[in-house]
């Protein structure tokens, strides 16, 4: 057997330290390398990119609206993260949330449900002077209690606003259903019940629509599904929604970008919340849901198994392929002849780049609408700050507001342009005696 004597290892002594250090550099240098990498530390920030026809009305809007054409800086440190701008909004929502004072309202169905939305009178004067109300659909399982949701109708209220916001079905805590069904990823009559309940109780007035992810689908097949629903609209608002269902959820089954783990959290939280109300679900007499359709629910571990067990029967549909299809706005977003904001962003973990191709299409065809794609933002996100600490307000709270007002203030010009016309058409007749028809 060889041995080293005492000379041999004096002579590897003076490497070994040097070797030891030389690991540890490596290891810092592979530890900042992945840091960087997923924090996107070197991407840089931009102006959202802006999709739409070159229009009086969209020129307008780039005038009036310059958080549309400035840069989106999230914080520095996390902010270029779409799965830490996701899970922080996930997480808190929003920071120092405000608790808005509202009150709450209820609306009996025809099939028994019992809707609910929370209404919040404005604190400030619109700057138009002109009574307008938003209306409001959160996302999936989401309700007015939510801190994102009670972040943006506080600064709304502050800006003259009035808001309505849904309650989901069966998302509030503490609330029975009283009937045996909840909210779907595409049912409007919830939303139709409280619009319509806000145009009896303000006649006078005019509504701004405005949904967030699963909302923001709910929101644009409502005002697509009949023309009727459009009036008294100024304009429609859609933030981080996926357009086609059916698509977006196939790629909810995939890997990349962490999706099917996002897909099996947020199935846990759905089945959590259906599982809260079991007693009413299979209690009633009318009930679409049985033991075995729960015994395929505990099973399940993507959303898409939850449609297909428990969701799509709540309207009849014979599969979850015709759920979707159904369920989905995109057939009925084209059909939207109202201003038509689509926001979205690049690093949405839940959007798949392929969806991205739908909104910027119907901006490109549509003169009414408008797709913003900021680069930064993740998925209902959109935190801004300087280093660390993200600011109470998002940019996506600043931009929805601020496209609002524009509209606004676009059509009181023009309704104005309109009354000085006729005045003037009419001292033209009285003073030449001529009659103009029509």
């Amino acid at each position: 057997m060889t041995t080293l004597d005492d000379g041999d290892m004096r002579t590897f002594g003076p490497e070994l330290p040097a070797m030891f250090d030389g690991m540890k550099l490596a290891a810092v240098a592979t530890v900042l390398y992945v840091i960087v990498r997923c924090l996107n530390l070197k991407s840089p920030t931009a102006p959202p990119e802006i999709t739409c026809q070159d229009t009086p009305l969209s020129r307008y809007l780039f005038k009036s609206c310059p958080t549309l054409s400035k840069e989106y800086i999230p914080p520095l440190l996390w902010g270029k993260s779409g799965h830490l701008q996701t899970a922080l909004y996930g997480k808190m929502g929003r920071v120092n949330t405000p608790t808005p004072c509202g009150v709450r309202n209820f609306l009996p169905m025809q099939d028994g449900a019992t809707a609910t939305f929370d209404l919040f009178e404005a604190t400030g004067e619109h700057s138009t002077g002109d009574d307008i109300t938003m209306v409001i659909c959160p996302g999936i399982g989401n309700h007015s209690e939510m801190n994102y949701i009670r972040t943006f109708v506080d600064y709304s209220q502050r800006q003259g606003y009035r808001c309505a916001v849904l309650n989901h079905l069966g998302a509030l805590p503490n609330m029975e259903l009283t009937s045996p069904r909840m909210f779907t990823y595409g049912c409007t009559w919830e939303f139709a019940a409280m619009v319509d309940d806000i145009k009896l109780a303000f006649p006078q007035s005019l509504l701004v629509v405005v949904g967030f992810s699963m909302g923001a689908n709910i929101v644009c097949k409502f005002l697509g599904e009949n023309q009727s629903n459009q009036d008294r609209v100024l304009c429609c608002v859609s933030v981080c929604q996926g357009y086609n269902a059916l698509r977006a959820q196939e790629t909810f089954l995939q890997w990349n970008q962490c999706r099917r783990l996002y897909n099996f959290v947020l199935a846990d939280n759905m089945k959590k919340l259906i599982l809260s109300h079991r007693s009413s679900l299979l209690g009633m007499n009318s009930s679409k849901v049985d033991d075995a359709d729960l015994n395929k629910l505990y099973a399940a571990t993507s959303l898409m198994q939850i449609d297909d067990s428990i969701m799509r029967k709540f309207h009849g549909y014979s599969s979850v392929k015709e759920y979707y299809e159904k369920e989905s706005c995109l057939q009925y977003t084209p059909k939207i002849t109202v201003p038509l904001l689509l926001v979205n962003s690049s690093d949405d973990p839940l959007v798949h780049q392929s969806l991205l191709a739908i909104p910027r299409t119907l901006a490109e065809k549509m003169p009414s609408v408008m797709f913003a794609l900021t680069q930064h933002g993740g998925h209902m996100g959109f935190f801004e700050g300087a280093m660390l600490f993200p600011q109470p307000l998002s940019w996506m709270d600043k931009v929805i507001v601020e496209y609002t007002n524009g509209i606004c203030q676009w059509e009181k010009r023009h309704l104005v342009c309109q009354r000085s016309s006729h005045q003037g058409a009419k001292s033209c007749r009285q003073s030449t005696g001529l009659t103009l028809n029509g």
